[in-house]
């Protein structure tokens, strides 16, 4: 009948240039609205569904953080952690379920992200990722997720991640206290994790194991890792480079502080564009 609209996947497909046809009508509809949003469309899906996403750490910020990357279509999803699941874990890393208990987390995860997301190819590695190897997966990723709980694993990752220049999205969450933060040396403005904790200063590891975690801060704080390495990936908005975010829980407030980088920091100073 004249005068009606056209079907919703037929619509969405003519809003995108060739590499649309990367995504099938199944997929169109899936990420729908996604591509409704005009500053998304389906040239940042068709984006998404090319690229690898690296995230180490499944466990409360992993958890959601993973869920989300799946979920909106990341083609390869790759996640490290050399954990078992345990019952303390229950709480907050809403990607295990009490049947995993004594299952490695990366497993456990993949069985959860399989069944969100079929089209999301997952690669599940049950160790802590470290040295060599460490840097190898870097370097193949897009985007890397820091959702670890220790300063030596993060400054192991953020020196990854200067080598080779690719963007770090990181997340902390302790008590009723949050921040994240991304740190793109693709950007000559942009801070490493270095230049805010440089890892010869004096920083303590606060273990949730003795400090306890509020349960939904490990979500919020995780989600806003994965928005924030959707919008790199996709090529959309604003990134959170130069800045740190923090959460007060309790309270409920944000703030939101500038990062100077440091221009003296061992990590990125000589590795910038430029740098003698």
């Amino acid at each position: 009948m004249s005068g009606q609209p056209a079907p919703l996947v037929e619509r969405i497909a003519t809003t995108g240039d060739a590499h649309g046809q990367e995504l099938d009508d199944a997929q169109l509809l899936r990420y729908s609205r996604h591509i409704l949003l005009p500053e998304f469309g389906v040239d940042a899906q068709t984006r998404l569904r090319r690229s690898r996403a690296l995230l180490i750490g499944v466990g409360g910020l992993g958890s959601p953080a993973a869920m989300y990357l799946a979920a909106a279509g990341v083609g390869e999803l790759v996640i490290a952690d050399g954990d078992v699941v345990d019952r303390t874990n229950l709480q907050r890393q809403i990607v295990h379920a009490e049947c995993a208990i004594g299952m490695p987390k990366t497993a456990s995860a993949a069985r959860t992200l399989a069944a969100l997301n079929a089209d999301v190819r997952i690669v599940a590695i049950p160790e802590r990722l470290q040295g060599a190897h460490l840097r190898e997966q870097v370097a193949a990723a897009d985007v890397v997720l820091d959702c670890t709980d220790n300063f030596a694993t993060r400054h192991a990752i953020n020196d990854a991640c200067v080598r080779a220049r690719r963007p770090l999205v990181s997340g902390a969450a302790i008590r009723f206290d949050g921040q994240v933060a991304v740190f793109d040396p693709r950007r000559p403005d942009s801070p490493c994790y270095n230049c805010l904790f440089p890892e010869e200063g004096e920083v303590e590891d606060v273990p949730c194991a003795l400090m306890g975690v509020f349960a939904p801060l490990t979500g919020i704080i995780g989600c806003v890792q994965a928005a924030e390495a959707l919008k790199l990936v996709a090529g959309i908005g604003e990134s959170l480079a130069g800045r740190l975010l923090l959460l007060d829980a309790l309270g409920m407030n944000w703030r939101s502080l500038m990062l100077p980088r440091d221009p003296a920091c061992r990590v990125c100073a000589e590795a910038r564009p430029g740098a003698a």
